[in-house]
């Protein structure tokens, strides 16, 4: 057992170290030997696999990486839990600490330097406030990811894997979807940190596509129509793509193009599948559409 876990240990640790929780963070330690297990094992390491950890904390699942990969490059916002962090990972050679942003820093350099270039995995026990965020970053850069094995809050993954039809499915389910397939390893509960949040967790597994789920003439054009879509989920679909301000087609118009492609004007976007989407953004011309 990780005495990391223990939340004795853990408590005299951060006392010892005159460490004080940042709520504007979002810091929660994880202190479960078996969801650290399982963060591992759906993250599916190899002895040759690199990884990018986001937020170590005290450095718990840093280690447990460690263990079982390569080489582990993890990055830490709160700078005051560096000399934590030199102590709990003082054993393994194969862990790199950067301090920063990850939505900040240069993930070019972070990705080509830090991990040589090579392909890699993502692991984290992200912030809940700044999830998406971070998800969005990886996802829509050109960086050499495999697959991102995340710990987020239960509704925000429930969006990530909803599918057309249900109230969860939106902009971010189609999005990671688009390029990736998500795999949900198991529940989390609010017990196993400390401090406990007020929310449940999930662990979930976002496998990236070779390539995008649906053949799309232009991505940008697609996210743009995806936006507009679910931007007022009341809505029908022609309304919202009229308040985008398609350009070249009066309301008249677009109703017509949308049935000529056998797609219902009157329909909501939580209805839409990524093929219909897809349909939709490569049969209009968005250039003008909003952002």
């Amino acid at each position: 057992m990780s005495t990391l876990t223990s939340p004795k240990y853990l408590k005299s640790l951060l006392s010892r170290h005159g460490f004080s929780f940042s709520k504007s963070l979002g810091q929660n330690f994880l202190i479960d030997e078996n969801i650290l297990n399982k963060i591992v094992q759906g993250a599916q390491l190899a002895s040759d696999d690199y990884v990018l950890e986001i937020g170590p904390g005290v450095g718990t699942l840093t280690a447990a990486l460690a263990r079982h990969a390569a080489k582990v490059v993890a990055v830490e916002i709160d700078r005051s839990l560096k000399p934590i962090l030199d102590e709990t990972l003082e054993g393994f050679n194969n862990v790199e600490v950067v301090y920063g942003d990850i939505l900040k820093l240069d993930l070019e350099e972070l990705t080509k330097d830090r991990l040589e270039g090579r392909p890699f995995k993502i692991v984290a026990n992200l912030p809940y406030y700044i999830t998406t965020p971070i998800i969005m970053r990886f996802l829509e850069n050109d960086c050499s990811y495999t697959s991102i094995t995340v710990m987020i809050q239960q509704e925000v993954a429930a969006r990530m894997a909803a599918g057309p039809g249900s109230k969860e499915y939106g902009a971010l389910s189609v999005a990671v979807q688009f390029y990736t397939r998500p795999r949900l390893i198991c529940k989390v509960p609010a017990s196993v940190f400390l401090p406990p949040p007020k929310v449940g967790s999930i662990v979930i597994a976002l496998d990236r596509r070779n390539k995008p789920a649906v053949d799309v003439e232009d991505t940008a054009c697609f996210f743009k129509i995806v936006r507009a879509v679910f931007a007022q989920r009341r809505k029908t679909l022609l309304n919202n793509l009229v308040s985008a301000g398609i350009t070249g087609l009066d309301k008249a118009a677009l109703s017509q193009k949308l049935s000529r492609l056998g797609i219902d004007p009157e329909r909501r976007g939580e209805t839409l599948s990524l093929e219909e989407l897809a349909l939709i953004s490569n049969n209009i011309d968005c250039s003008d559409a909003i952002s």
